[in-house]
């Protein structure tokens, strides 16, 4: 069977997870502290979480929503309110509460479980707060005021355990005690008692693989999130292959520090382990010291992260005082991925396999992928190419199509492609188009070999003296010099060239570089119109969770330029 057609042996995420129970059996399947747990403990902890979950009214369709860190508690209630037909909408663990609350309001979330207090902050209490205010201001999906007027008169009734969100019945705190209105896990749990294994097992036997699996909103730099709805068949297909390409195997110790909030934690990491047999080490946050110590301690062979937390081990003071040597995978993305930095993995860190991927919620996260054969100058300057099954084509803006190197919009056609944004059939129509192919909304190229080279988003392009320039590309160029460890560039106002780079630089260590230096520098190493015009320094960038910069918040730094970063 070809690796992109093994999914068809699971066919649902519940039917992954039953046979990781039994393929895998004794293998430890999760690490969490002096926690330790095989395949065959984890899939009847599951069976139990989808058992609970019968018990407390979850219906195939349902969605049910997790806001917490990663930890064995997420794995076990995600995958159980999956595995009895509820449809996962994960929460971004540094949403406020109003964010979060907007979500589950335009989610229609039914369940949710929720962490305690998480780095000194009560998610319950943001919650309240946050619902309270949103009192009355039902919001429909789609059908405008009659269905937020009725749903703001239901949610003045209070039916649930916060009174802004009409639809949530049920709210589940991950902790020893909870406040009125919220139930604990292990009540949560125990409830479930009276389900007979039969039963659960009966349900998850009448999922089918074009049902949603999850709805993820996006995590991106600006706008609001848009609620990703993808199949179960997507799913696996898509990780199937990527655990294909990445060579994942079941002897493998997975560090998992991406957040399960985001497709490359969830997906690429725990559905992915559950494919291989490879234990899982959740990392609530990521923190370089005690990814060190793990990676250290746990003897960790797998560690797949952005480059600026790449970066943050690397340049650790205290990185010589660890025992690394049995790291042998890493796979990052980004626009920009230093050759630098692949190579100082390979060499200071002995790792054998370093690959670069690019992706997207809208495509199940995945859309072009390295080869473990590839030269490290392809895995640095490209995301490799298509994965099985997707195509990849790159246009101008009247939607003809560019020839090898020449920069346009990415578009995506294949299976990996979402069913569409949950309550939003405009902005789907506007993303797909009819025959298929999903406007990513990035800029990049294609080399002669189909190899991808992300230059940009869209919205980042500006736009200096009639030449068109790519913050990417000069982030690139910016991280050559040795006294520059990360880089960012925006677009900024000019009276005589319309808009002109501006840089936000992270010096390395020590280093005393100057604007002047910098610039001078920059203009011996690309064209004129890429040179930043003026450069700021940042003790570091503003990043979501998923890594990516938020320039956003960069634009509104340079509107202002006597706000401290």
């Amino acid at each position: 069977m070809r690796g992109d057609d093994k999914w068809r042996e699971w066919l649902t995420v519940p039917g992954l997870v039953r046979s990781a129970a039994e393929r895998y059996a004794d293998a430890e399947a999760v690490v969490e502290g002096r926690t330790r747990i095989s395949y065959t403990e984890l899939g009847a902890r599951v069976e139990r979480s989808a058992a609970a979950c019968l018990a407390h009214g979850v219906t195939p369709g349902d969605r049910v929503a997790v806001w917490a860190p990663n930890s064995l508690d997420w794995l076990v209630a995600a995958l159980g309110a999956v595995s009895a037909g509820g449809v996962l909408v994960p929460l971004n663990t540094r949403f406020k509460g109003t964010e979060a609350v907007d979500v589950l309001r335009r989610s229609g979330a039914r369940l949710l479980f929720v962490t305690g207090t998480f780095l000194g902050t009560s998610y319950v209490a943001s919650l309240r707060r946050a619902a309270g205010e949103g009192e009355g201001e039902g919001e429909g999906e789609g059908e405008g005021g009659a269905q937020g007027q009725e749903q703001g008169r239901r949610t003045r009734t209070g039916a649930g355990p916060l009174p802004g969100l009409p639809e949530l019945r049920e709210a589940v705190v991950f902790a020893e005690d909870a406040p009125p209105g919220f139930g604990t896990w292990k009540d949560f749990l125990a409830a479930g008692e009276g389900t007979s294994p039969a039963e659960a097992r009966a349900r998850m036997s009448e999922l089918t693989p074009g049902m949603a699996s999850d709805v993820i909103y996006t995590s991106g730099t600006t706008g609001r999130p848009k609620g990703v709805a993808v199949t179960h068949a997507q799913t696996l297909r898509a990780y199937e292959t990527w655990s294909d390409l990445a060579g994942l195997r079941r002897t493998d110790r997975y560090l998992i520090a991406n957040p399960f909030f985001h497709t490359f934690g969830y997906k690429a990491g725990v559905l992915a382990c559950l494919m291989r047999g490879a234990t899982m080490i959740p990392q609530p946050v990521f923190s370089a010291d005690t990814t060190l110590a793990t990676a250290a301690a746990e003897r960790v062979t797998t560690l797949p992260a952005p480059p600026a937390l790449l970066r943050a081990l690397l340049d650790h003071p205290g990185r010589g005082s660890y025992d690394l040597t049995s790291l042998r995978l890493v796979v990052t993305g980004a626009s920009v991925v230093p050759l630098s930095l692949v190579e100082r993995l390979r060499d200071e860190l002995g790792v054998a396999t370093v690959l670069t991927a690019y992706g997207l919620s809208e495509a199940s996260g995945i859309v072009t992928m390295c080869r473990r054969h590839d030269p490290p100058t392809v895995i640095a300057s490209t995301s490799g190419r298509a994965i099985p099954g997707v195509e990849v084509r790159i246009v101008d803006t009247a939607g003809r199509i560019l020839p090898p190197g020449s920069p346009g919009e990415i578009l995506v056609r294949g299976f990996n492609v979402m069913r569409g944004y949950r309550g939003d059939d405009r902005a789907t129509a506007e993303a797909v188009t009819v025959d298929g192919w999903l406007h990513t909304g990035d800029v990049g190229a294609l080399d002669a070999h189909g190899n991808l080279r992300i230059t940009d988003r869209l919205k980042d392009m500006y736009i200096v003296g009639g030449f068109n320039a790519y913050p990417a590309e000069i982030e690139q160029f910016l991280l050559r010099h040795p006294e520059v460890t990360d880089a960012a560039v925006i677009g900024v106002p000019d009276e005589r060239l319309g808009e002109v780079g501006q840089a936000w630089v992270v010096r390395t260590s020590g280093a005393l570089l100057t604007e002047a230096e910098l610039i001078a520098w920059a203009r011996r190493e690309m064209a004129n119109y890429k040179v930043p015009r003026s450069v700021r320094f940042v003790r570091a960038l503003p990043r979501n969770a998923s890594g990516k910069v938020l320039k956003g918040q960069l634009r509104e730094a340079a509107a202002n330029p006597a706000d401290e970063m």
